[in-house]
């Protein structure tokens, strides 16, 4: 009998070694090397070679195409039945394409596909299949949320091998596998959710997927930093990487696209956990601007950039005399080294000094601010606070500033005002590369170029 061989692989970046070390080459990470056995390999050119993984991009051709000979025409999508849906996936769903749904336990998951896999099987063949939950409990999820069931196929199964078996009877157009962390291949002897087994496993349904235009979504689980769980090469693996975020004690959850080789990356959808399940929010900015009647010291509205479409959100700042010799630089929703930086610029450019205050900085709603576009708002936030001046309702600021404290454009600023427009804001503080060359009725445009201009303007 042949000798098992094994490899250590780094669950970060997926990179294989023959022999256990304490740090990946590759990655710089720590202690992330984890022991795998190998299946015995055939030698190069060898009849019996194994042939199971030929034709994971979706044929096993080996005839060789020009570039100019590839047919162009679009693949075509078909929609999940929900718009916040398609517009994270770039459109739609398209055939042969592989998603990577992920998010913390409790973020709705789960109910999201399930309520996509009840709805997308009145037009289409569905499969739903469930590794962590028996079909009772998945059935009364579905009854309680008042789903339609007729026609949605299940399966409580782990095994990849009976999986596909069945996969290549039914045929169905969606595929649905809650979670790849419980699937397993009976050729891989480690354990399921360990790195061997979710490399296969995905391997093994994204071949099938890509060989049989089956659109596959997978679950995935997250670590405790809120990282996708699992060998880093599954993310590459799919075409689409989609997190489901929110906090426990806020009903909104945030879909965002990390990866999507059909669309744009970072596009936003959100939806309100209801009583009845996961319902869209057709108007995102809406639920951002709920703020109190009467206004206060430090609080602003700013317009962000997600994927393809304005966010109105609301930033909040609040200072407060130091007790500390290290005063605190307190940032939720926002980069906290960024917001160090700009109460530098503040102090350089702007003449006010925040060295003896503890800073805190809020992103209403629970929004993760990623682009510089709210640099001026929250400066202009943290200069309210610190003087005890409300700003006005109407006032909507965007800008990145500089270190030189110059206010530098940034994209899209036309399609912003615009839609601050649309909400009743009558006034906007905006970089003077963002300044149209006519405003929107009743809007006042102010264009600066330097700090100091825009705190004269307030």
């Amino acid at each position: 009998m042949a000798k098992a061989k094994s490899a250590f692989v780094c669950t970060e970046c997926g990179a294989e070694y023959s022999k256990w070390q304490g740090q990946c080459s590759s990655c710089r990470e720590w202690n992330t090397l984890t022991e795998i056995r190998l299946s015995s390999a055939s030698r190069p050119g060898s009849s019996t070679g194994n042939t199971a993984r030929q034709g994971y991009a979706g044929g096993a051709s080996v005839a060789l195409t020009d570039l100019s000979k590839v047919d162009l025409s679009e693949l075509p999508r078909f929609s999940t039945t929900y718009d916040e849906f398609d517009r994270v996936l770039g459109g739609g769903l398209v055939p042969g394409g592989a998603i990577l749904l992920g998010g913390d336990p409790g973020a709705g998951k789960s109910t999201l596909l399930l309520q996509t896999a009840c709805h997308l099987a009145q037009q289409h063949r569905v499969v739903y299949v469930t590794g962590e939950e028996s079909l009772s409990q998945v059935a009364m999820r579905a009854h309680r949320l008042s789903l339609p069931t007729q026609g949605l196929s299940m399966l409580a199964e782990t095994s990849v091998e009976t999986i596909l078996g069945m996969a290549e009877r039914e045929k169905p157009a969606v595929l649905i596998i809650d979670s790849i962390q419980t699937m397993h291949l009976e050729d891989v002897s480690s354990a399921p959710g360990g790195v061997a087994q979710v490399r296969e496993s995905a391997a093994a349904l994204t071949r099938f997927a890509k060989q049989t235009g089956t659109v596959l979504m997978l679950v995935g689980h997250v670590t405790k930093d809120g990282a996708l769980a699992g060998p880093r090469v599954l993310e590459h693996m799919i075409d689409a990487s989609l997190l489901l975020e929110g906090s426990s004690d806020s009903r909104f959850r945030t879909l965002r696209g990390q990866k999507n080789r059909f669309g744009a990356v970072n596009e936003l959808g959100v939806f309100a956990m209801l009583e009845q399940g996961l319902r869209e929010v057709k108007n995102p900015s809406a639920i951002f601007l709920s703020r109190a009647e009467e206004m206060a010291p430090g609080s602003l509205v700013m317009v962000v950039w997600e994927g393809t479409r304005p966010l109105l959100v609301e930033v909040q700042a609040l200072l407060d005399e130091s007790a500390l010799g290290n005063p605190r630089r307190v940032a939720v929703g926002f980069d906290a080294q960024r917001l160090a930086m700009l109460l530098a610029v503040l102090h350089r450019h702007g003449g006010l000094f925040t060295g003896d205050q503890d800073v805190f900085v809020n992103v209403v709603g629970g929004m993760k601010v990623l682009e510089t576009s709210a640099d001026l708002a929250v400066l202009l936030a943290v200069v309210s606070s610190l003087q005890n001046r409300s700003l006005p309702r109407e006032l909507v600021v965007f800008g990145e500033v500089g270190l030189s404290g110059e206010i530098r454009p940034v994209p899209s600023g036309q399609e912003r005002i615009v839609e601050a427009s649309k909400h009743g804001f009558t006034r906007a503080i905006v970089p003077r590369g963002n300044a149209p060359k006519k405003s929107p009725a009743g809007m006042e445009v102010i264009a600066v170029d330097r700090l100091s201009e825009a705190l004269e303007a307030i």
